[in-house]
Formats: structure tokens, C-alpha cells, sequence
């Protein structure tokens, strides 16, 4: 199945940790070439250095920047054109959470999140897109969450920016299945990695476990990377890892939503 892969050119973001290490670490046996990006360069490195040294044939290309910032959305959209890098795989991961209530949040914070869930991953891919489209047969996957499916108390922003994550595949999918390019939303719940950390608000640590309240929902990054990789493959517009998950988010989605809304409420109240 993996063969879909072989010999792609597949740029990363968000690839120095979480899922955006393990989509390098899956996709290297297969890849010719990997672009990893994220704002951390010294971990970028190390990480180029482990999967050379792993796949002495794979291209490993780093590039370090805060997708944030459109000037370097743009610099790495010209710095692949000068080096002439064609990539056939977009994977939209890098994101932010953020966990409380928002009349008490850091309106930068939020800014950010908004920047990088919903501005950069929707301005690399319009930047990317017509380059896929000439090549031929292409895809994007575009990291969503299991949160975008419903509006969640204390991390309102963080849901509806997946909200617009999941619905702006979902709309790509459609456009683009014509020429060629396969769209993916993946909508993990809850999976360790440092999301949980860097979404708790200084002095709320002890709040952290909430996040990872169902162990049953609860699935590796190994498992939530393969079961996206799987899904651009069969050439699915979404996909929600882990049966017991997609089965509790696929019967939700049919509650009347002012009952998921009083449940959600009570869940909010008692954190």
C-alpha cells in the first residue's frame, strides 16, 4: 500500500516533533526526498542527521521557520523553487492549541493559533497547489483534529480552527480530485505528544491530564500517522484513527446537537 509513496518529494511542517517526526519517520523508506520545516533548526538537523544516517539514499532538505509569518511562508515557497524541489506530498501539520477559557486568554496566543492553524496551512497550500497540479498526480494531507467536529468549551478556538481545517479539505477534495491531487483531513483525538504541554496555560499544568480523559481514544502517533498515510492512499477526504474513536465520533454525529451542547456544557463545568 505504501507504494503509493515511492520516489515522492514530501514536505513536512511542524517536523521536529509529535506527528510531524513521525510522518518523516514513516515516509523515509519510501521517499526520495523529504523536506522537513518547523521553527526549531536544531532539531531539524538532528532529525535530518538520524533519517540520513537510517536511509543513506533519501534527500533530507531542512528549513527552519515560523509559518506564522507570511514573508516566510513565502521564502520557503521560493527557496523550494530555486532549488528546484517539486513536491508531489503536502503534509499540513504544524498547529497550536490552546486550553481555558477565552474571555482569560492571551490574545497573542490566540493570534497565533489562528496564523498557524488556519492562514499558513491554507496559504503553503495555495502556494504549492498549481506546482502539484503541473506535475501530475499529487496529494495533501492536512491535519485536522476530532476537536473540529464539535464546538468545545475552553478550547473554542483551537475546535473551530479544525472546524475550518476539516471543511477546507473536505471542499479541496472534491476540487482537486479532477486533476489529480488526493486531499486528506486527519482528525486524531487525543494522542501523547507535546500538543497537550504547550496547550495548558502557564500555572494550569495540573490540568493537563484532562485532555486525555478516555484511554480507550487514546492512539500513538505511530498509529494516528499510518492511519493518514492509509487514507491519502485509498484516496479518503477523512479519517479518524482508532476504531473505538470513529465509531463514538460517527454516532455523536447523529445526537441532535442541543443534547451534544448540554453535554458539552456539563463536561466544561466540572474542569
Amino acid at each position: 500500500m505504501m507504494n503509493f509513496f515511492n520516489n515522492c518529494t514530501a514536505l513536512i511542517t511542524g517536523a521536529s516533533s509529535g506527528l510531524g517526526e513521525e510522518f518523516c519517520h514513516q515516509l523515509a523508506p519510501h521517499a526520495s526526498q523529504l523536506v522537513l520545516v518547523a521553527r526549531r533548526n536544531d532539531r531539524l538537523e538532528s532529525l535530518a542527521t538520524h533519517l540520513r544516517n537510517l536511509h543513506p539514499a533519501l534527500d533530507v532538505r531542512v528549513f527552519a521557520a515560523d509559518l506564522t509569518l507570511p514573508d516566510r511562508r513565502h521564502a520557503l515557497a521560493d527557496w523550494l523553487n530555486d532549488e528546484d524541489i517539486n513536491v508531489d506530498f503536502l503534509v499540513n501539520n504544524a498547529g497550536l492549541g490552546d486550553h481555558g477559557h477565552f474571555d482569560s486568554s492571551d490574545w497573542d496566543r490566540v493570534q497565533n493559533m489562528l496564523d498557524l492553524n488556519i492562514t499558513s496551512l491554507t496559504h503553503l497550500t495555495h502556494l504549492l497547489v498549481q506546482g502539484m497540479i503541473v506535475n501530475g498526480r499529487a496529494a495533501i494531507l492536512n491535519v485536522s483534529s476530532v476537536a473540529g467536529f464539535f464546538p468545545l468549551p475552553q478550547m473554542a478556538v483551537y475546535s473551530a480552527t479544525k472546524a475550518y481545517v476539516t471543511s477546507f479539505s473536505e471542499a479541496l477534495a472534491m476540487e482537486l480530485r479532477p486533476k489529480g491531487i488526493t486531499v486528506t483531513a486527519l482528525c486524531p483525538g487525543p494522542v501523547p505528544t507535546e500538543f497537550f504541554e504547550t496547550a495548558t496555560r502557564p500555572g494550569d499544568e495540573d490540568k493537563a491530564s484532562h485532555f486525555q480523559t478516555v484511554p480507550a481514544f487514546v492512539v500513538s502517533p505511530q498509529e494516528a500517522v499510518r492511519a493518514g498515510l492509509e487514507a491519502v492512499v485509498r484516496e479518503r477526504a477523512r479519517v479518524v484513527p482508532g476504531p473505538l474513536l470513529a465509531a463514538a465520533v460517527a454516532v455523536a454525529l447523529m445526537v441532535p446537537f442541543c443534547i451534544i451542547r448540554r453535554i458539552l456544557a456539563i463536561r466544561s463545568a466540572k474542569l
